[in-house]
């Protein structure tokens, strides 16, 4: 029976994780650090054990904030409370963020002067949300044939919105479909 090699310890990794966090409490090694307390006041270089000793009177912990100075820069702080805030701020930036999408207007080369205003107030919406749009006239059968009839349909669009709107990229055929990308002032 062939049985696989024996691997030696810590699984062939380089060193340890940098996602980790701070090092708090035990985990901070080095024998001098400079130490802000809780209230936000510098109590200067200080031993590590004193450091320790200090924030466990207060029943809090010892965090390391700033590992690359010399002495590192370690805070007196409720860590899971700390933990708590920076979870919350990062939920609050991602909800601020909107992720730019490619919304499609479709419009025919035979389209009634209505339908193109309905149309226009839609990608006025999505240009408002901060998206582009792509106005795309689709061709059927023999409207191949006179391409110039799409084309003026597009041009048209673009005077609609030329007051909120740039082309990004001009118009070209795909196929059966003439394409034009638009994006907000």
């Amino acid at each position: 029976m062939n049985r696989p090699e024996s691997r030696p310890s810590g699984g062939g990794r380089s060193g340890p994780s940098q996602d980790r966090g701070p090092r708090i409490n035990h985990q901070i090694r080095i024998k001098e650090i400079r130490v802000i307390d809780d209230e936000g006041k510098q109590l200067g270089v200080l031993a590590t054990a004193d450091a320790l000793a200090l924030a466990v009177h207060k029943g809090l912990d010892l965090v390391e904030i700033a590992p690359n100075q010399r002495p590192p820069v370690c805070r007196i702080m409720d860590y899971g409370k700390y933990k708590y805030e920076q979870k919350k701020k990062d939920q609050a930036s991602k909800r601020k963020q909107h992720q730019v999408q490619i919304k499609e207007v479709r419009v025919r080369p035979a389209i009634a002067e209505h339908d193109i205003g309905v149309k226009m107030k839609q990608a006025r919406e999505f240009l408002a949300a901060g998206d582009k749009v792509l106005i795309c006239c689709l061709f059927r059968g023999r409207q191949m044939a006179h391409k110039e009839v799409g084309e003026q349909v597009v041009r048209h669009v673009v005077e609609l919105l030329s007051d909120v709107a740039r082309v990004e990229v001009p118009i070209r055929m795909e196929g059966k479909r003439m394409v034009l990308l638009l994006t907000k002032k």
